[in-house]
């Protein structure tokens, strides 16, 4: 339910059954934007069939009881619009390119090629990366065994730190790097992904203490990061 108090609201929305397994599945989303007015709701009726839920049970029933995530995504609530405005019009929502790639990632939609991460498989699409990445495309544009298999093996990422570094090539938005800003700095140095590495050596700078001097002043060495290397030495 999405309410707006004083003026309309564009949403989407998408559900997602947890199994078992405390894995995303059965994923739907709504079909376009939906205008939200104030005491005014929508209902999706056709999620799942209860004879597929049912036949299901010990995958997606877990102690009888079933777990939904759902995601409201609100595309913009007043539109710049001044509430003396009188001429009638059409109010568009407004959306990125980054929020229509992200879906294509978190759904699986339209992939070409697989990653496989600490012995996880995940679907991407080569074009996405050949875009953003010089390494990832100069693996598909030559005769390699990636290219052959279409699949990547990514052994110095752990799954955090591999879902930050796939969001910002999907979307560009800044991921959270606390904590493992180092293992994705290797990692964005190695794939070539420059804003990446400079996002992770902020976060270091900003973490930078007496006791983690020493080993940031080796980070930036080996991946020949002069800045990071005179914040650290200073």
């Amino acid at each position: 339910m999405l309410s707006s108090p004083r003026s309309p609201a564009w949403a989407k929305f998408q559900f997602w059954i947890i199994n078992s397994e405390g894995v995303k599945t059965k994923g739907m989303k709504s079909p376009r934007y939906f205008m939200f007015l104030q005491n005014e709701h929508w209902v999706f009726r056709q999620f799942i069939l209860q004879d597929f839920l049912l036949s299901q049970e010990p995958w997606i029933l877990q102690d009888d009881e079933l777990i939904l995530q759902c995601k409201v995504t609100v595309v913009q609530d007043a539109f710049g619009i001044s509430e003396e405005r009188t001429t009638p019009g059409i109010q568009v929502p407004r959306y990125t390119m980054a929020d229509e790639l992200g879906e294509l990632w978190e759904n699986s939609l339209f992939t070409d090629c697989c990653l496989v991460v600490a012995g996880k498989e995940f679907w991407a699409h080569k074009a996405i990366f050949a875009a953003r990445s010089p390494v990832f495309r100069a693996m598909f544009e030559h005769d390699t065994v990636e290219r052959r298999k279409k699949q990547v093996e990514i052994h110095d990422l752990e799954l955090r730190g591999f879902k930050a570094m796939m969001g910002l090539i999907y979307t560009k938005k800044a991921p959270d790097l606390h904590y493992m800003a180092d293992a994705v700095l290797a990692a964005a140095d190695k794939y070539g992904l420059e804003s990446l590495k400079v996002m992770c050596q902020d976060v270091l700078c900003k973490d930078l203490s007496v006791e983690n001097a020493a080993h940031i002043l080796i980070l930036a060495d080996l991946h020949s990061e002069w800045q990071l290397k005179t914040e650290a030495m200073s």
